[in-house]
C-alpha cells in the first residue's frame, strides 16, 4: 500500500471513529445511590430522574387539587400551576437554568414518550367510551348546536389563516404558528366535554347530555372537516394527485383497520361465555394492536393518537368488552398518566421572558376572535331554536372549554417547531384561563340542585284517593324488586284508585361516556330478555299483568356513573310525575338476621335523593327473610298482613299516615295500626303542625270507627330513652309485618330527646335509625317516608 493510500486509508477510519463517537451515546440508567453521587450527578441517571419527576408532578398536582377545589378550581388549573411552579417559571429562574436543566432536561427523551404513551391511551379509552350510535339520535337541538360548534369557528379560522390576510399582516416565518393556531382552537372535542360535566356534576342534567350530544356530532364533523380540508390543500400543492391518492389510500387503511378491529373485538366477546369477565390476555392484545396502529399512523404522515382512537371507537361500548377495558386502564391511564400532559406542557412554559410582543398580540387576537366566534355562534343557534337564554350562554361556554386534548396538540406542534416558546407559553395559559372561566361560570349560572324547588304539592297527602298513585321504584337487585312488589301487594290499586309504577333498573356506567336512560316500552337497547333488566323489570310486568285494568308498569334502565345517579331518579320522577319514589336500603339481612350487604355507594345516592327530590320519598328497609323465631311462626304465616304507623307528628308523620290510609281503603286482609307517642308532660309546639296532626288524626279515627281493620291508640313517653323503648317492644312482639314512620321531627320534641346524638343514620332520622338497628332480628320491614320539601334554600 502506498503512503497516498494509506493517508487516504487513515482518513477514511478517523472519519468512521468520529461518526462512531457521534452517534454512540451511553445512557446512565441506575444510580449506585444517592451518597455514592451526590445529587447533581444522581441527576444524570435516568430511571432515578424519571421517578423524582413524577412523585414531584404527582404530589404537587394533588396537594394544589385538595386545596384549590374547595374554590371550585377545576383540575386543570392545579396540572398547569404544577407545571409553572417546577418548570422554567418558577424554578427555573429560583435555581438557574442549568441546574433546572438537570431535573428537566429539554430532551429528555423518557418523560416524553411516556407522556405520550399516556396520550395514545387516553385518546383510545376515549373513543372506547364513545358511543357513536347517539349521532343520528342526537335530535334537532343537538345537531344544531353541534353543527353550530364545528361551523363557526371553521369559518372564521379559514379567514385568520387565508393567505392573503397571513401575506399581509405578518413575515413568513410566523405564519405557520398562526394556521396551527387556529385548527387547534376550533376543535371542541368531546373528552374535554365530559370531564368538564363530570367536574360540574351535571353530566345526567338535560343540559349535560345536550352538551354530550353536540360534542360527539362536532367530534365527528371537526374530522370530515380536516380530512376534507387536507386533501383540498394537498390536490392545489406542488404534489398534486398523487399525494391526495396517498391520503386516500391512507384514509382506506385506517378504515379497513377499524372494521378488522370491530370484527376482531366481536369475536372476542363471541368467545367470553355470559356473565364472565375479559380474559386478560385479549386486553393485552388489544393493547399491542393500539401501540402497533400508534407506530404505523406515525410512520405513514398521520398524527400517533388518531389510528388509537379510531380503534377505541371500533369496540362496541359497555360490557363486557367495552367495560373490562375501562376497567383495567382507566385508573392507570385517565388518572395518572393523563393528568400530567398538561403538567409536561406548563413545565416548558415561561411567564417571564418575552421578546415578540406584537405578534404575541397576533395569538391572542387569534384565540379571542376564534373562541368568541365559537361562544356567540353557539349561544345564537340555541336560543333560535328554543333554549333559555341561561342554558344557551353555559352550553356556548362548555363547548368553547379547553383541557388536555388541546394541550396535547400544541405540544405537538411545539415540538414540531411550528410555534416558538412564547407562543406555546400563550397557548397553554389559555388553556388555564379558559377551563377557570367555564368552571366557574358554568357552575354559577347553571344550579342543577334549584331545579325541582318550585315543583309543589306532588306528595301523597295531596293526591286525591280516586286519582292515579304514581311511584317510581328503583332497584339494582332482584331482592329489591321483591320487596317493593311486596309493598305495592299492599297498596290496594283498584279501578277507583288506579296505581302507576314506574321501575328503574340502576346500572353502573362502565366502559363508556355518555350516560343514557333506556325506555323498555320503546323497545331502544337490552332486547336480550335474559339481561338483568329484563328480569328486574319482568317481576313489576308480572304484577302488572295480575292487575289488569288499574295497574300499569312502565320499565326504565338508567346507565350512569354512581355520582350522578340521584340525577337520573329525580330527572325521571319529575318527568313522570311521581308522588312517591321508593329506594332501597343499603343493608340486607341474611335469614339469621346478620347483615349481609353494606354499600355506601346506595346510602350516598338515597341521601343525594332526598336532598333534592321533587316529591315524597321512602326508604324501604327489607327484612322480610328473616326467619321468625319459633314461637311466633303461626302469627307470621296468618293471611293478615299487620301495618303499622308510628306517630309522633310532623308533615313526615303526616305522609306516612296518608300512603297508609290509602293502602287501607277497601283493603282486604290487611290490618292497620297507628301508634301516636305523645309526651306525658304538655310542651308547647307549632300550632300550626299541631293542628294538622289533630285533623289527619281524626280521620283515622273516623275510619277506624267504620272500617274493623284500622285501630288507633296512643302511648305516652317522658322522653328519648323511653321513646326508644317503646319502639323496640313494638318490634319484638311481632305485632308487624312492617312499620312505617317519619323521616324529620321537631328538634325540640321530648320525646327524642338524646336521640339525634346517637343517631348513625341521619338520613332515616332517629326513629328510623333505632328500626334500622343491626340487633333487630325480627321480620319487620320499615318505610322511612320524607314528604316533598317545598320552597326549600339551598
Amino acid at each position: 500500500m502506498s503512503s497516498v493510500d494509506h493517508a487516504d486509508f487513515k482518513k477514511q477510519a478517523d472519519k468512521v471513529r468520529r461518526y462512531d463517537e457521534l452517534c454512540t451515546y451511553d445512557v446512565p440508567l441506575n444510580s449506585p445511590g444517592l451518597y455514592a453521587t451526590g445529587f447533581q450527578e444522581f441527576l444524570t441517571y435516568v430511571l432515578p430522574r424519571l421517578e423524582l419527576q413524577l412523585v414531584l408532578m404527582f404530589s404537587l398536582t394533588q396537594a394544589l387539587h385538595l386545596l384549590f377545589k374547595r374554590f371550585n378550581f377545576p383540575r386543570n388549573f392545579s396540572e398547569i400551576l404544577t407545571g409553572i411552579i417546577i418548570g422554567k417559571t418558577l424554578l427555573g429562574h429560583i435555581v438557574g437554568f442549568e441546574k433546572h436543566q438537570l431535573l428537566f432536561p429539554d430532551d429528555d427523551i423518557l418523560l416524553e414518550t411516556l407522556m405520550k404513551l399516556g396520550f395514545i391511551f387516553y385518546m383510545f379509552l376515549v373513543g372506547v367510551k364513545m358511543d357513536p350510535n347517539l349521532v343520528p339520535k342526537a335530535g334537532k337541538k343537538g345537531w344544531s348546536i353541534g353543527v353550530s360548534a364545528a361551523v363557526c369557528p371553521f369559518i372564521v379560522s379559514s379567514i385568520l389563516g387565508s393567505q392573503k390576510l397571513l401575506d399581509y399582516y405578518l413575515p413568513i416565518y410566523r405564519r405557520p404558528a398562526i394556521r396551527a393556531i387556529v385548527k387547534i382552537i376550533g376543535l371542541s372535542p368531546f373528552p374535554v366535554i365530559v370531564a368538564l360535566l363530570i367536574d360540574l356534576k351535571i353530566m345526567n342534567s338535560e343540559l349535560g347530555r345536550l352538551a354530550l350530544a353536540a360534542g360527539l356530532i362536532c367530534d365527528v364533523l371537526n374530522l370530515i372537516q380536516i380530512l376534507g380540508s387536507t386533501i383540498y390543500r394537498i390536490y392545489f400543492s406542488e404534489y398534486g394527485i398523487p399525494v391526495v391518492i396517498l391520503t386516500l389510500i391512507e384514509a382506506l387503511l385506517v378504515t379497513i383497520a377499524s372494521i378488522s378491529s370491530h370484527v376482531l373485538f366481536l369475536k372476542i366477546i363471541q368467545l367470553t361465555p355470559e356473565g364472565k369477565p375479559v380474559k386478560n390476555y385479549y386486553i393485552s392484545l388489544i393493547c399491542s394492536c393500539v401501540l402497533v396502529s400508534s407506530i404505523a399512523c406515525n410512520n405513514v404522515g398521520l398524527q400517533y393518537h388518531f389510528a388509537p382512537f379510531v380503534i377505541g371507537l371500533a369496540v362496541p361500548s359497555g360490557p363486557p368488552l367495552g367495560s373490562a377495558i375501562a376497567d383495567a386502564m382507566d385508573t392507570f391511564i385517565s388518572g395518572l398518566l393523563a393528568p400530567f400532559i398538561l403538567t409536561y406542557c406548563a413545565i416548558k412554559m415561561d411567564l417571564v421572558v418575552f421578546y415578540d410582543l406584537s405578534f404575541l398580540n397576533s395569538v391572542l387576537f387569534v384565540l379571542s376572535v376564534v373562541t368568541a366566534s365559537k361562544i356567540v355562534g353557539v349561544c345564537g343557534v340555541a336560543m333560535v331554536i328554543g333554549v333559555p337564554i341561561r342554558d344557551a350562554v353555559n352550553l356556548s361556554i362548555i363547548m368553547a372549554t379547553q383541557g388536555i386534548v388541546q394541550g396535547a396538540l400544541y405540544e405537538s406542534v411545539y415540538k414540531l417547531q411550528s410555534i416558538d416558546r412564547e407562543s406555546f407559553t400563550v397557548l397553554i395559559l389559555s388553556i388555564l384561563v379558559m377551563a377557570l372561566v367555564a368552571h366557574l361560570s358554568v357552575g354559577f349560572l347553571n344550579d342543577y340542585s334549584r331545579a325541582y324547588s318550585g315543583y309543589q304539592k306532588r306528595d301523597i297527602q295531596h293526591t286525591p284517593f280516586n286519582a292515579e298513585l304514581r311511584i317510581l321504584a328503583c332497584a339494582d337487585r332482584l331482592d329489591d324488586a321483591m320487596a317493593v312488589i311486596r309493598l305495592l301487594e299492599t297498596s290496594n290499586p283498584s279501578k277507583e284508585s288506579p296505581l302507576a309504577i314506574y321501575v328503574l333498573h340502576l346500572v353502573e356506567l362502565v366502559g363508556r361516556a355518555t350516560p343514557v336512560v333506556i325506555n323498555h316500552r320503546l323497545g331502544q337497547k337490552n332486547a336480550n330478555s335474559h339481561s338483568r333488566s329484563h328480569q328486574l323489570i319482568g317481576l313489576f310486568e308480572k304484577f302488572g299483568s295480575q292487575r289488569t285494568g288499574f295497574v300499569s308498569v312502565q320499565g326504565f334502565t338508567a346507565m350512569s356513573l354512581p355520582q350522578f345517579m340521584h340525577q337520573d331518579i329525580c330527572s325521571l320522577a319529575f318527568d313522570k310525575l311521581a308522588s312517591l319514589i321508593i329506594l332501597p336500603f343499603h343493608k340486607k339481612w341474611s335469614q339469621q338476621g346478620k347483615i349481609i350487604f353494606d354499600s355506601s355507594l346506595r346510602r350516598t345516592i338515597n341521601r343525594q335523593v332526598l336532598e333534592m327530590a321533587p316529591c315524597s320519598v321512602g326508604i324501604l328497609i327489607d327484612r322480610r327473610k328473616i326467619r321468625p323465631p319459633e314461637a311466633s311462626q303461626d302469627k307470621e304465616a296468618g293471611s293478615v298482613y299487620h301495618l303499622g304507623v308510628i306517630f309522633l307528628g310532623g308533615a313526615d308523620d303526616r305522609e306516612a299516615v296518608a300512603y297508609a290510609k290509602r293502602i287501607m281503603v277497601k283493603a282486604v286482609g290487611c290490618c292497620l295500626t297507628v301508634v301516636r307517642i305523645v309526651a306525658s308532660d304538655a310542651v308547647q309546639e307549632n300550632q300550626w303542625n299541631t293542628i294538622l296532626d289533630t285533623e289527619t288524626l281524626r280521620e283515622v279515627k273516623l275510619q277506624g270507627a267504620n272500617q274493623h281493620n284500622i285501630q288507633y291508640r296512643e302511648v305516652k313517653s317522658k322522653d328519648g330513652p323511653e321513646t326508644a323503648l317503646l319502639i323496640n317492644t313494638m318490634v319484638e312482639d311481632g305485632e308487624f309485618n312492617m312499620l312505617m314512620v317519619g323521616r324529620r321531627h321537631s328538634a325540640s320534641s321530648p320525646l327524642l330527646t338524646g336521640l339525634s346524638e346517637w343517631c348513625d343514620l341521619p338520613e332515616l332520622g332517629s326513629v328510623g335509625d333505632i328500626l334500622a338497628s343491626a340487633e333487630i332480628i325480627r321480620p319487620v320491614s320499615v318505610l322511612v317516608m320524607q314528604q316533598q320539601i317545598v320552597g326549600r334554600r339551598r
